[in-house]
């Protein structure tokens, strides 16, 4: 029996000590890959390119998005959302920037990045907020599925 109990014992902390690893592994490339992306948003953004900027979401029905007192589930009610918020008539996307942005890994796959964004329109008028993202590791990269955006 303590034989049994010794070998799950080293079973389960090699197990720990390789999960360990592979997250140290990841988190350099993956934080870089993770602020590209964030970077590729707001150039998109910058443009008026909105499905540009849409192309770091997960294009998903699962995909969350929390904004003031409103929730939306899916890519498309998410872009829908943004196109009645600053294309539509008489609206401007303004001039994005995100500031303090802090990268979490939470796994190999999986991070969590809290920051500020900052919209300054073409009257020098700002709305600003905060944002937390978690974003997941996909076969296409890293997209972010769920956003709650203050």
């Amino acid at each position: 029996m303590k034989k049994v109990v010794i070998f799950w014992l080293i079973l389960a902390l090699f197990g720990a000590s390789q999960l360990v690893l592979a997250q140290a592994k990841a988190t350099p490339d993956a934080e870089s890959e993770i602020r590209s992306l964030l970077s590729v948003q707001v150039s998109a953004w910058n443009r008026g390119d909105l499905k540009g900027y849409m192309q770091g979401y997960w294009h998903s029905e699962e995909l969350t998005f929390f904004a003031g007192d409103a929730e939306s589930a899916g890519w498309e009610a998410a872009y829908q959302r943004y196109r009645t918020s600053y294309q539509a008539k008489d609206k401007e996307m303004g001039h994005l920037t995100f500031s303090n942005l802090r990268v979490q890994m939470l796994s190999a796959d999986a991070a969590f990045v809290r920051g500020g964004w900052q919209l300054t329109m073409r009257d020098h008028s700002r709305r600003a907020g905060l944002f937390t993202i978690i974003l997941q590791r996909m076969p296409e990269g890293w997209r972010i599925i769920h956003d709650h955006s203050s």
